[in-house]
Order: C-alpha cells, then structure tokens, then sequence
C-alpha cells in the first residue's frame, strides 16, 4: 500500500472532522494501528485544529463576554487618536474568526463534492454492470440463435407445421422433430399466453387406434423470449398436438382445448 499517497488523499481530513461513513472510518481505524505514518499525520490534523481554535475562540463564554465589554469600555474612554490600536486588535480578532470561517466552508464544499463523486461513481458501476449484463445477454442470444439455425438445418429433423383448431383458429406452431436424437424443438411463438392457472401440453399422437402420448408440458412460457421448447420424444408419432391444460398437466388430452394440430408427413 502507498502509505503517502494515501495520506494525501484528503481520506485522513475527512476522518478528523468525521465525515466518513462507518465503514470508511474503521478501515482508517485499522490503519492507525498498522501504520505509524498514518497515525502520526492524525495527530498533525489534530494538533493543527486545536491550535487553529485556540487561535481564533476564547476558551468559554464568559471570558468572550468579559472581553467585549472590556473593549467597548476602553473605546468610550480613550481619545480618537488612540481608537486605532483597538480597531487592529478586533480587525486580528475578527480575521482569525473570518479564517475559521472559511475553512468550515471549504470543509462543507469539499464534503459535497466527494458525496458528489460517490454518487456519480455508484452511477458509472450501476450503468457498467448493466451494459455487462446486455453483452452477456446478447452473447447467449446469439448462441442459442446458431444452435436452433443449427437444429433446423440438420438433416434429420424434420418439420412438421401445426395449424390452428377451432378453440383458436389463429393459432400456430411448429414442430422440428430428431428422428435420431428422439428431440422435438417446439416452436410456440404463435400461441397465445395462456391464462392464469393453464398450461400448454404437447402430445405425440398415434392414429390407428389414436393413442396419444405425452410430450411434456411448455413450462415457464410467459418468461421464455424464443418461445422455442425442447422436448424428448422417442414415440413413433404420426401427428403432433398442444392442448390447454390445468397447471400441472393432465394424463389424457382436454380435446375442447386443443388449440393446434399436424400430422407427420409420410416418408
């Protein structure tokens, strides 16, 4: 540690005339312990301010009084010619007051600008974590982006659209199916938000007899931004469809809630 520079810091002033927060002031309490350099320029600040008071202040209040009365007594009964010498000792008087304060006011400038350049930094490490965050933000977004280009251009998945039924006819999604890693990516971002208390639910239909296995549900899908879900399917699936369930799930799917469906292309 560059024990000079930080005692010319102004942190040990600061500490003298206790202006520092509690933290700052047991960091330079330990300091005092470890450093004598630094224990030495506290006492200097010390000494230099007890002088500085004692220079411009009476000790009490009583004394202060004594004098003013003292003074206004000699300039009532002293000549004209001899009103000078008095007028220098107050205008001394007076001075050494005036420096005092001056100084309270340099220490109050001071103190705000450094609450200032606090604030200001506390600003500039807020700002800089959070343009951090949006680098690693959009660095995650990218690379997702190339593992889903990287999903659709593989030539074992397959795309299956899924169209919108009579509960929302509007409605769409997209299934791109791994036939040899037996994943299913889910493309929802053309499904409505479900409400409150539902949940979408993705089957694997079979046709003959229709059996319909489930995929999973797409859990979380109001804070998911792709709305791309990956879900495992080792079915031998001939159709797809998403239904609206209650949260949780349910074991068969709510056909009046079935919001999208497709079948598998044949090969």
């Amino acid at each position: 540690m560059d024990i000079q520079k930080y005692i010319s810091s102004g942190i040990l002033e600061l500490y003298v005339y206790g202006a520092l927060s509690e933290k700052e002031s047991r960091e330079v309490s330990a300091l005092l312990k470890k450093y004598p350099e630094v224990k030495n320029e506290v006492e200097e600040i010390e000494r230099a301010l007890l002088n500085l008071s004692a220079a411009t202040a009476p000790n009490n209040a009583e004394h202060l009084i004594a004098t003013i009365k003292e003074k206004l007594s000699n300039t009532q009964r002293q000549p004209k010619s001899e009103e000078t010498p008095v007028r220098s000792i107050s205008w001394i008087t007076y001075s050494g007051w005036a420096a005092s304060l001056l100084l309270l006011i340099g220490l109050f400038v001071f103190f705000n600008r450094t609450n200032e350049l606090r604030e200001e930094l506390s600003a500039a490490q807020a700002r800089n974590a959070q343009m951090e965050d949006q680098i690693a933000n959009a660095r995650e977004n990218a690379e997702k982006a190339e593992e889903l280009l990287a999903v659709i251009r593989d030539k074992n998945v397959q795309r299956i659209p899924l169209q919108g039924q009579e509960v929302a006819p509007e409605a769409f999604a997209s299934v791109y199916w791994n036939t040899e890693e037996n994943i299913a990516y889910i493309d929802a971002k053309d499904l409505p938000e479900p409400p409150r208390g539902k949940v979408y639910q993705v089957w694997s239909l079979t046709m003959q007899p229709l059996t319909p296995t489930s995929m999973g549900l797409l859990a979380d899908f109001e804070a998911d931004d792709n709305k791309i879900f990956s879900l495992e399917n080792p079915n031998q699936s001939e159709a797809f469809g998403i239904t609206l369930e209650p949260e949780g799930g349910s074991e068969s799917p709510t056909m009046e809630q079935l919001y999208v469906l497709g079948t598998v292309a044949a090969p």
